[in-house]
């Protein structure tokens, strides 16, 4: 098993890599704003920058609970903070349908963070589009959370399997796949666990996680 060190710094590296597109967007729309006198063009850079502030703050916005501490929220997070984070990531991609089914007023903190991270799981198994199921509820004592992607092409990293259901190496764990071990040892700890399925047309990934 990785140390936390070691799986701080790929959580770390994902969430870099995840941000350096919209940072990035950010600062060549200053240096098109700052050398261009049309009108119209800087009304059209001055859109690209707004777009490239929301995506960076949506995105920062959903490390901070899917990653993080998330210390502004208490052993429960109201739900309809994680669907406007996944509402957003969706919003950003563009060509992915949002299908919510959490009826649950508030869910754990720790059944949030692997119900967002699957989600993310999810939106990047469809590059061309499709649609993202979530679902979670409360029952029997614990939070029983199901995710779907479905749609023409669903590309899924095989390690990220791997991660989910621990058979992953310690030494092959990446920026990529580090989301994925988190959320396992999170379900580990709380004494519950993950499983996915892939089909040609879908991937499917659940997770119990019992109450504390």
């Amino acid at each position: 098993m990785s140390s936390s060190t070691d799986l701080a710094a790929l959580l770390c590296s994902r969430l870099c890599h995840d941000m350096l597109s919209p940072v990035g967007a950010l600062s060549n729309g200053l240096e098109l704003l700052r050398d261009e006198r049309d009108a119209e063009m800087r009304s059209r850079c001055m859109e690209l920058l707004e777009q490239s502030a929301r995506i960076s703050a949506d995105k920062l916005k959903f490390f901070r609970l899917a990653y993080g501490a998330a210390g502004g929220f208490g052993e429960t997070v109201p739900t309809d903070e994680p669907r406007a984070l996944v509402e957003a990531l969706v919003g950003g991609n563009g060509r992915i349908a949002l299908a919510w089914a959490v009826a649950e007023e508030t869910l754990p903190k720790a059944a949030v963070k692997v119900l967002l991270n699957l989600a993310a799981i999810g939106i990047d198994a469809l590059p061309r589009g499709g649609e993202l199921q979530v679902g979670a509820e409360r029952r029997d004592g614990a939070t029983e959370i199901a995710v779907m992607a479905a749609g023409a092409k669903v590309a899924f990293d095989q390690a990220t399997g791997h991660a989910l259901d621990g058979s992953l190496p310690a030494e092959e764990l990446s920026g990529r796949t580090a989301p994925a071990h988190l959320i396992r040892l999170i379900a580990e700890e709380h004494g519950g666990g993950l499983q996915y399925a892939l089909t040609d047309g879908a991937l499917v990934m659940g997770a119990v996680l019992p109450d504390a």
